[in-house]
């Protein structure tokens, strides 16, 4: 099993952001993803969730409304869209398949002036 996260960098507050997370060695069509993000210092925390299908998704209170999680099954691939980026969402991003058992490693977003 292998998790590729990539576009994260430096961005300043407002602005918006694509994370991709491209998964391969399971079957990703049939199972669901998650998010989770670790800011400088802080423990990890747990951002979003989608669905097989999406036919769910969830979010984190601070990120709801702003972020949208999508997937691409065709192409193994999971996004998260971050729009009106705070200070606060400056983190290391990690997809983490429904099982817990396997984690990307991680891109980092910068949300700064």
């Amino acid at each position: 099993v292998q998790l590729v996260e990539s576009g994260g960098r430096l961005v300043q507050p407002g602005e918006s952001l694509r994370l991709s997370c491209l998964a391969s060695g399971f079957d990703f069509s049939n199972g669901a993803m998650n998010w989770v993000r670790q800011a400088p210092g802080k423990g990890l925390e747990w951002v979003s969730y989608i669905d097989i299908g999406e036919e769910n998704s969830y979010y984190q209170n601070s990120v709801k409304g702003r972020f949208t999680v999508s997937r691409d099954d065709a192409k193994n691939t999971v996004y998260l869209q971050m729009a009106s980026l705070e200070r606060e969402d400056t983190a290391t991003y990690y997809c983490v398949t429904e099982s817990w058992d396997f984690w990307g490693n991680g891109t980092l977003v910068t949300v700064s002036a």
